[in-house]
Order: structure tokens, then C-alpha cells, then sequence
């Protein structure tokens, strides 16, 4: 349908993201073990008190900054705390994800089959769209395949606070016959020789008016939860955080609030464009309504419709909005 040539894009696992950061910055930040539990803001808006639970012993610890940074997910605990009635947006349907680690059998049926139909794996980003849903597969570092597939169908009900599921072997069985559907072969190959796949349930949430409050931030999918589509979330995280650091130094501590509304003015407009578009995005691919084009049909596509849905056109794609005056 599309192919795109010039798509300047890097896939990374997060492992691999975490490993960068531990192995760059001190080893004397990082409390491990520690459950977060609360956070208080003093009355002269000069501190931030978070309360912790170190889980090796049960003991309750205070810790005391200028700033509290909140990265803790789609569902923050953080953002209700300042939003109590603001609720994630269901998408209508949910992902079937897995890695494959193949470092040990590179010569397998399974392998040399997927690199036989796929031949560009290693260099691209694979989307296959089929009736309805869609599935997207790369190749990561250390001989690793990730692949997410993608299928409509009402919200389940998850009472764990984590969008992922763990699913039962005959839940797995029933994925792996479907697949068989839908799939060529090779992918369906894939997909049996993965261990563990799991459910991803997949949510948004409407574009938030403000992301910080006093000297408390959001950044990453607290600040903006966005479906997958665009590739988006993680980068929009780096990019928040690269943001933050620049009006942080520029500003200084002594001007916090103006470096925090800094902040908020660069990537407000940025982070609301790229969750929207994503949402659109990912409702043309699954073949669900929306008011102003006919449902997506991989078999009857026009040219405007393989444009739409072509990674690049993701808003604000190559301006990184680091940078400000």
C-alpha cells in the first residue's frame, strides 16, 4: 500500500532505553524499592514532601525536594490527585504483544521464514492491515522480533492497576487459531514461537488544559496517554523531559513557576496535535467510524487513504520543539 523510504526513525526496547539512562547517571539518585505512596506541597509552594514505602522492611520514609516530577504512567495516581474526575478514553480495541528472542536459534524455519516475506526487517517498521485490524512488527537489538497485533472489541474489565494483562494458555490458543485467519503463515509462525504474549488494553485520554500545578510536573504518558499509533509516546516523553531540563536551567530554581509555565507553553500544543492524530490514526487502520471519512478497507484503499496513515504525517514529526528562545 505505502512504503516510505525516507522515514528518519529509531525503534529501541525499553531495556535498552533503561540501560542508557542507569549507565549515564548516578547510581546515588535511584531509591529502589521504594513504593510511592503520597505527596504534599507546603504552604509557602517552596517544597514538596513525598511520602515512600521502602518494601524490604515495611518502613515509612520522607523525602523533601523543590520540584516533584511526575512520570508515573497513563494512570497516574498524581494527575488524579489534581484532576480527580478526569478518565481515560477506551479506544475500542486491544493488543496482542510479544518479543522473540531469537539469539539462540538465528537459522530457524521461523526466522528465515518471517526474513523470506519481510525482507527489509532489521531496517523498517512492518505495518500488515487486514479487515479490521492491523499489525505492526520490527526488529530490535540482540536478534530480538517485537510485534503487536491489534483487535476491536469491547473494554475489558481490569481491576489491576496496569493496562497489560496476563491471559490464560487457552486465551493464548484461541489468539494463536485466530491468527490463522488473518495472517500469512510466516507471521503466524512468529507469533506461535513467541513465549508469554500478553494483552494490552489500549487507552488516551482528551488533551489536558495544564500539566503542572505549583512545583508539581507532569511528564511522559501522565501528562499525555496516547494510543500507539504514531509511534509517539516514548518519544513524547524524551522530548518532555529534554523540554523540562532546558526551561529548568534557563529559568533556574529561584524562577521555578516561570520555568514550569515555559514548559507547558512548548509542549502543550505539541503533545495535544500528536494525541489527537494518533487516535485518528489508529480508528482509520482498526476500520472504526469517524464522522468525516468512509471506514479504512486495506482491499479497496485509494491513495489518500494509504497518505493518511503514513508515519510522517504525525504533526510537529521533525520539529523536536527542544529549542527555545
Amino acid at each position: 500500500m505505502t512504503r516510505d523510504e525516507e522515514f528518519n526513525f529509531r525503534a529501541a526496547h525499553w531495556a535498552d532505553l533503561h540501560h542508557l539512562l542507569l549507565s549515564k547517571l548516578p547510581s546515588e539518585i535511584f531509591l529502589w524499592g521504594h513504593q510511592f505512596l503520597s505527596f504534599c506541597i507546603s504552604d509557602d509552594k517552596n517544597t514538596v514532601t513525598v511520602k515512600a514505602k521502602i518494601l524490604k522492611t515495611g518502613e515509612i520514609t520522607e523525602i523533601v525536594g523543590d520540584l516533584l516530577v511526575a512520570a508515573d504512567g497513563c494512570l497516574s495516581s498524581i494527575r488524579q490527585t489534581f484532576l480527580p474526575n478526569h478518565k481515560l478514553r477506551y479506544s475500542g480495541y486491544c493488543a496482542w504483544r510479544g518479543v522473540l528472542d531469537f539469539s539462540g536459534n538465528e537459522d530457524s524455519d521461523t526466522i528465515r521464514g518471517i526474513r523470506k516475506v519481510y525482507p527489509d526487517l532489521g531496517n523498517c517498521l512492518y505495518f500488515d492491515l487486514g479487515p479490521q485490524t492491523h499489525c505492526v512488527f520490527y526488529e530490535l537489538l540482540n536478534k530480538r522480533m517485537n510485534w503487536i497485533w491489534y483487535i476491536n472489541q469491547p473494554e475489558p474489565d481490569i481491576k489491576a492497576s496496569s493496562v497489560t494483562l496476563k491471559v490464560s494458555k487457552e486465551t493464548i490458543k484461541q489468539m494463536q487459531e485466530d491468527a490463522e485467519k488473518i495472517w500469512v503463515p510466516e507471521l503466524v509462525d512468529l507469533i506461535k514461537a513467541t513465549e508469554e504474549p500478553f494483552v494490552n488494553v489500549i487507552y488516551d485520554s482528551d488533551p489536558l488544559d495544564r500539566i503542572f500545578w505549583d512545583n508539581v510536573v507532569l511528564v511522559g504518558d501522565a501528562a499525555h496517554p496516547s494510543t500507539p499509533h504514531c509511534l509517539r509516546s516514548t518519544n513524547m516523553s524524551l522530548l518532555d523531559a529534554a523540554v523540562l531540563g532546558k526551561c529548568l536551567k534557563k529559568w533556574g530554581l529561584e524562577n521555578l513557576q516561570s520555568a514550569l509555565t515555559d514548559y507547558q507553553s512548548a509542549r502543550l500544543p505539541v503533545i495535544t496535535k500528536q494525541v489527537l492524530h494518533s487516535r485518528r490514526v489508529g480508528r482509520i487502520k482498526q476500520g472504526l467510524n469517524l464522522p468525516d471519512r468512509h471506514p479504512f478497507d486495506p482491499k479497496n484503499a485509494t491513495p489518500e487513504d494509504c497518505f493518511e496513515i503514513q508515519q510522517k504525517n504525525v504533526p510537529f514529526f521533525s520539529i523536536p520543539n527542544i529549542l527555545l528562545n
